[in-house]
């Protein structure tokens, strides 16, 4: 399956069902990559094309209907939810979300939540389906946001000791160090004594 969000930002997909997380996660406008994929005509598109193609390598009955006109502000919404829980931000939430989620047997006789509903709800389940997953098989806490606030890019920590934290060492990593190693100079410019 192609994850065009994920990408653009020359990432390489997590594994299983993350990959649908982190797509999502990676539709947000980071330049010099690209617009918010989930904005207008681009996003109805991303939305039909994902859901379809989750559905069918999944063998799921995809979502019903088209995209309706509350469908983006939800995935949006969902976006913004998501990554505030892989940051560790996110407030507990007493009002479960109304998605459709109904149980499946899969080919090896294990249980599936299948998600069911128009596209925004049918990704909304799907994609939760898929958080509860990766925390119950600990795959969950690889998921994680690049720590470069220019990028903020969703990746998968494949590092032994889960200890990374930029999506791109080079490019995210060598600019925090370089701003840090400013700030350092600075700050021992600022503490030298001054000449007389």
């Amino acid at each position: 399956m192609s994850w065009t969000s994920t990408e653009r930002y020359r990432i390489r997909p997590a594994p299983g069902g993350l990959a649908l997380v982190q797509e999502l996660l990676n539709t947000r406008a980071i330049p010099p990559y690209g617009e918010d994929v989930l904005a207008g005509g681009t996003g109805v598109r991303w939305l039909r094309d994902v859901t379809a193609a989750w559905a069918e390598e999944q063998g799921w009955p995809g979502p019903s209907g088209e995209p309706r006109a509350g469908d983006l502000e939800r995935v949006r919404a969902l976006r913004e939810r998501l990554a505030a829980l892989v940051t560790g931000e996110a407030e507990p939430v007493r009002a479960p979300t109304d998605v459709s989620l109904r149980p499946g047997l899969d080919e090896e006789g294990r249980v599936a939540l299948v998600p069911a509903g128009s596209p925004g709800e049918w990704l909304e389940g799907a994609v939760w389906a898929q958080v509860l997953l990766a925390q119950a098989d600990g795959t969950w806490q690889r998921l994680k946001l690049c720590r470069e606030p220019a990028c903020r890019s969703a990746f998968y920590d494949r590092s032994r000791n889960n200890s990374g934290v930029w999506h791109d060492v080079r490019r995210c990593g060598n600019a925090a160090n370089l701003r840090a190693s400013r700030a350092r100079r600075k700050q021992r410019a600022a503490e030298a004594p001054t000449g007389e």
